[in-house]
């Protein structure tokens, strides 16, 4: 299974276009968004490219391939704009024998685990710090964010196939983190 993951879109349409476009040519099966989507948040000004209605139009259109969770940012009112559920605030998968804990981060996170057997890989996002490390419980990963990245990182995203992850630039070449599990 070959799946690509991004978060903090927060609304910019132009960041949401290039992410589509790279997932459309990885070769994915499946975009699993961390949250924040649509709206820019009360701590970010707004963003140039803030079109949080077009985002919704191009999410819309690969709804049968996405899984989402609710960011901090993230509203009712925003699901009423899109066709896949987008409100909760985790999602479970489990590949390779491992639990894939998926959630924005606000709520559950490094140090706000929810009880979890040894080996859990959780996958964040919210603080737009890209990340790829291991933990008491497991492994922490954060692809970082697509459109407002934080501390000198790069527009980021991950991707993850037969055991690896590997966190890679929206623009350029290279990887900026990986993690085999």
């Amino acid at each position: 299974m070959k799946l690509m993951f991004a978060s903090d879109i927060h609304g910019v349409a132009k960041a949401c276009e290039e992410m589509l476009d790279i997932f459309e040519k990885s070769g994915a099966e499946r975009l699993v968004l961390l949250g924040d989507l649509l709206y820019h948040g009360p701590r970010n000004g707004v963003p140039e490219g803030y079109d949080p209605a077009r985002v919704a139009e191009l999410l819309s259109r690969h709804g049968e391939r996405i899984l989402a969770v609710r960011g901090n940012c993230d509203a009712e009112i925003d699901q009423m704009l899109l066709p896949f559920p987008m409100m909760g605030d985790y999602c479970t998968m489990f590949e390779h024998g491992r639990m894939f804990f998926i959630t924005h981060g606000h709520v559950y996170n490094e140090q706000q685990m929810p009880p979890c057997v040894p080996g859990t890989v959780l996958i964040h996002g919210h603080t737009h710090l890209l990340t790829a490390h291991n933990a008491p419980f497991g492994v922490v990963l954060n692809p970082g964010s697509v459109a407002l990245p934080k501390g000198g990182n790069p527009r980021s995203y991950m991707l993850y196939e037969d055991g690896l992850f590997r966190i890679l630039p929206m623009e350029g070449a290279g990887e900026l983190g990986r993690m085999a599990i």
